[in-house]
């Protein structure tokens, strides 16, 4: 058992420092990410806002195809002019994120580990 230990050892260490190393480098690139503000209000992004007027459309009361092929059709012909307001609803959406429901789900979960026990593993298998 210990003699399996010591083998295997010399294989994992330098896999710890690895993934240290790897996460080190993505704690660093996400506390620089800065996200762009009112990007949407960019006219390139205007067909983004298609699938919103085809819902809307069929919220409405028009079939999907028909709706669909409506503002095709004025993607087409350059006639479309996006409704750029979003009043999404369902959870998960732009303005109902439910960010505070995911925190308090992660806080229960990380709450559930061990990481005591695996420090001290951890410095134990450094120690041999």
């Amino acid at each position: 058992m210990f003699r399996d230990m010591q083998i295997i050892k010399e294989s994992f260490l330098p896999v710890f420092k690895e993934l240290k190393n790897c996460l080190s480098i993505t704690i660093y690139a996400v506390s620089k990410i800065k996200p762009a503000e009112n990007i949407l209000q960019d006219d390139r992004y205007r067909y983004v806002f298609s699938v919103e007027e085809v819902n809307k459309l069929v919220l409405q009361g028009m079939p999907f195809r028909e709706a669909y092929k409506n503002v095709a059709l004025q993607i087409s012909r350059g006639s479309y002019h996006p409704d750029r307001t979003v009043n999404h609803t369902h959870e998960g959406s732009i303005g109902h994120l439910c960010n505070d429901r995911i925190t308090e789900k992660m806080a229960g979960i990380l709450k559930t580990f061990d990481f005591e026990r695996k420090d001290n593993a951890y410095r134990k298998l450094l120690m041999r």
